[in-house]
């Protein structure tokens, strides 16, 4: 009897010990995703300085050729004055058209609601977008992610942007939740 009372309180002892280890694997695993996150996000964004250094006609090339990139047809550059909002234009791969604005602005700005709103109102209206994306090379402030996630808009700001650089297809950044996804913590200007 005292032999398997033995042996019983040495399973009950392993099991505490094994559970103890998984839970701390894991607790360790998840701090590793979260650190790998964090370090691709600075990575991402170190991988931006050319764009802050492009003229708006250079970025709104920049872009149409990351649209190309992803496999997008029919992808023109038609920013200019009376555009509209329209920057890009083009076809997913699956054929829904979209349009996008773009800002390419200094890291340390926000774009925010109102540039939203005047891209709403022309996006569908007069460019007949399926899907409108809105591209900054900055953060997005607080009302205008809750704007755009009300309204079905797209936001690429310069977090997601650098994926996009990196090599994440436009695709994926369609259905992100806005109102949860990116930040709208401004970025430090660059000391000289």
């Amino acid at each position: 009897m005292g032999t398997v009372l033995l042996v019983v309180l040495a399973a009950g002892v392993a099991a505490v010990v094994v559970t103890r280890l998984v839970r701390a694997g894991r607790i360790e695993a998840r701090a590793e995703r979260a650190r790998l996150a964090r370090e691709a996000g600075r990575e991402a964004r170190r991988s931006l300085d050319a764009v802050w250094e492009m003229d708006d006609r250079r970025f709104e090339e920049y872009v149409a050729e990351l649209c190309r990139r992803d496999g997008c047809t029919d992808v023109r550059r038609v920013g200019g004055a009376g555009d509209l909002g329209a920057d890009v234009t083009g076809r997913l791969p699956d054929g829904r058209r979209f349009v996008i604005q773009c800002k390419r602005y200094a890291k340390h700005r926000t774009v925010g609601s109102r540039d939203l709103q005047t891209f709403n109102g022309t996006a569908r209206a007069e460019h007949g977008a399926d899907t409108p994306v809105f591209v900054a090379s900055c953060v997005f402030t607080k009302p205008a992610r809750d704007f755009a996630a009300r309204h079905r808009l797209c936001l690429i700001d310069v977090d997601l942007l650098g994926f996009w650089n990196s090599g994440t297809p436009l695709t994926s950044f369609l259905d992100l939740d806005i109102g949860r996804s990116g930040t709208n913590r401004r970025l430090r200007p660059d000391r000289d």
